[in-house]
């Protein structure tokens, strides 16, 4: 195993339809299925993947972009999608990112796009096991 800089750690209890805490308390959520609950109010476990990945993977676009002395704002926004999985009759994730770069223009939001997702984290640890579609696009550029 690599060098940790630091280990994050949270505990859910009865699933989808429970409570998820984080060992420090910032994170403490009851969890509600949409599925089969649309009244009660709570969270999801793809609404919190959603969220990490989408801090992550900006994380890593800023730090890309940085590298390449580019100067930008950006803002991704994850969607993450719970369906049935044909190949075995279970279920699966996909993720769509939309990802708003300002600074660049078109091509350079693609690349960077392309290259973040090379660096990122979550998308090193979900590559070839669920489907990630990128959707950059570039804002505004420096006049």
């Amino acid at each position: 195993m690599s060098d940790v800089i630091f280990t994050s750690k949270a505990t859910a209890k009865n699933g989808r339809d429970g409570h998820v805490q984080s060992a420090d308390g910032l994170i403490d959520l009851d969890l509600v299925n949409p599925a089969s609950n649309q009244e009660d109010k709570g969270s999801n476990p793809e609404q919190l993947f959603a969220a990490a990945y989408s801090a992550c993977y900006d994380g890593a676009l800023n730090l890309v972009a940085s590298n390449q002395n580019k100067k930008i704002d950006s803002e991704t926004t994850a969607e993450v999608s719970f369906m049935k999985d044909p190949a075995d009759n279970g279920f699966k994730i996909a993720v769509k990112l939309h990802i708003e770069i300002d600074g660049v223009s078109p091509e350079e939001a693609e690349e960077l796009a392309q290259d973040a997702h090379q660096a990122c984290p979550y998308s090193k640890a979900t590559r070839g096991n669920i489907d990630v579609i990128l959707n950059p696009k570039a804002g505004e550029t420096p006049s």
